[in-house]
C-alpha cells in the first residue's frame, strides 16, 4: 500500500531565542528536516499534537509525518533509512530484533489505562452464550495479526480467565471487517481497537473482556530508530525524544484536543469520535508490565528466545 504523506511544520518560526534547539540547522536557524512514520489510528495523537503544537520545532525540527498501513511498513522504511524514526507496537520491534534488525525505542507512545474498559476489547454477538474468554474454547476468534500485541494479548486475557488459548482456532481479519465477520456469524468473537470497538458495540456486540487491561499498565507501542543512528546522531535522539515526551505529557493533559486532532488525520465520524475510549499517552516505560508481555510472547511461540528489554527500551 502506497504511503500517504502529511506535512506538518510549526509556524512559530519568529523567535530569535533558539537556545532550546538541540538540531541546530545552521548559523540561519534553519530547522532539521526529518521523517517519522506512525499509522493514522488515535494511538498516535501525540505526536500530531507536538507538531501542531510546536514542540518539535522549538527542539529544532522539521517534522514531516508519513503515515503507514502497519508495523511491517513502518520497521522497513527505519531500516531502510527511508525515516529517522518510526511508530510501532511493543512486539512488533521485539520481534524485529530477535530477527537481528538493531532498532530499539527512543520514546513511549501509547499505553493501556489503569482503568476498566479501554482501546482494545473481545467482542461476541449480542445472542452469543460466551459470558468470559475461558468459554471461547473450541470456537473461532479473529485478530488483525498473529504476531502482534493484539494477538498476545488475546491469547493472554483467555489463559487468565481459565481458558486455555491453544483450544481456540485464531484466524487473521482486519480489523474494519471484523465487525461484519461478527454479524455474519463467520467468527465467534474478535479483538478490536478503537474507533471498531465502539462501533461493534452500536451495531449490538457485546464486549466480554479488556485485553489490554490485564496486563497492569501496559506499554502499548513507541517510536523506535536504528541503533547506528541513536549512536551516531545522539543530538537529534535527544531533540525527538524531549518534543515527543512534552507532546505525550500535553495528550495526557489534554484529551479533548487529542480528539480534535483525531479528526484531522482520520476518517473517524465526529460523533463517534466524541465517543471512543482513548489510550493513555505516558512517558515512562512501564519495565514489570512489559516483562509480563514478553513472558507471554516467548510462551506462544511468537518469539524463540527471552526478550531482553535492556535492547528493547532507550538506553538510560
Amino acid at each position: 500500500m502506497a504511503a500517504a504523506t502529511l506535512v506538518l511544520a510549526g509556524c512559530g518560526g519568529g523567535d530569535d531565542d533558539d537556545s532550546g534547539s538541540s538540531t541546530d540547522g545552521g548559523d540561519d536557524g534553519a530547522l532539521r528536516e526529518i521523517t517519522v512514520s506512525a499509522i493514522p489510528i488515535a494511538d498516535t495523537a501525540a505526536i500530531w499534537l507536538g507538531v501542531e503544537q510546536g514542540f518539535f520545532e522549538e527542539e529544532g525540527l522539521d517534522v514531516e509525518i508519513t503515515t503507514t498501513g502497519g508495523g511491517a511498513e513502518a520497521m522497513a522504511n527505519v531500516v531502510s533509512g527511508d525515516v529517522e524514526f518510526a511508530f510501532g507496537n511493543v512486539i512488533s520491534v521485539m520481534i524485529a530484533i530477535e530477527q537481528g534488525l538493531d532498532v530499539r525505542y527512543v520514546s513511549n507512545g501509547t499505553s493501556a489505562s489503569g482503568t476498566e474498559g479501554g482501546f482494545g476489547a473481545l467482542v461476541v454477538p449480542a445472542d452469543s452464550d460466551v459470558e468470559s474468554p475461558a468459554d471461547l474454547e473450541g470456537g473461532l476468534v479473529s485478530v488483525n495479526n498473529f504476531s502482534n500485541i493484539v494477538a498476545v494479548t488475546a491469547q493472554y486475557s483467555v489463559d487468565q480467565a481459565g481458558g486455555d488459548q491453544s483450544l481456540i482456532e485464531w484466524v487473521e481479519i482486519p480489523f474494519p471487517d471484523a465487525p461484519a465477520a461478527l454479524e455474519q456469524g463467520e467468527i465467534d468473537a474478535a479483538m478490536i481497537v478503537e474507533p471498531f470497538v465502539t462501533q461493534a458495540v452500536d451495531a449490538g456486540n457485546r464486549v466480554i473482556a479488556w485485553p489490554f487491561q490485564d496486563i497492569e499498565n501496559l506499554d502499548i507501542a513507541g517510536y523506535f530508530a536504528t541503533n547506528a543512528q541513536i549512536e551516531d546522531d545522539p543530538e537529534l535522539t535527544e531533540a525527538f525524544t524531549t518534543a515527543m515526551h512534552r507532546s505525550l505529557e500535553y495528550s495526557e493533559e489534554n484529551p479533548d484536543e487529542v480528539r480534535r486532532i483525531i479528526a484531522t488525520y482520520t476518517e473517524i465520524p465526529e460523533e463517534m469520535l466524541a465517543r471512543i475510549a482513548l489510550p493513555n499517552y505516558r512517558v515512562e516505560w512501564n519495565r514489570e508490565s512489559l516483562q509480563e508481555l514478553a513472558d507471554a510472547t516467548l510462551e506462544y511461540g511468537v518469539v524463540s528466545e527471552p526478550v531482553d528489554l535492556d535492547a528493547l527500551l532507550p538506553v538510560e
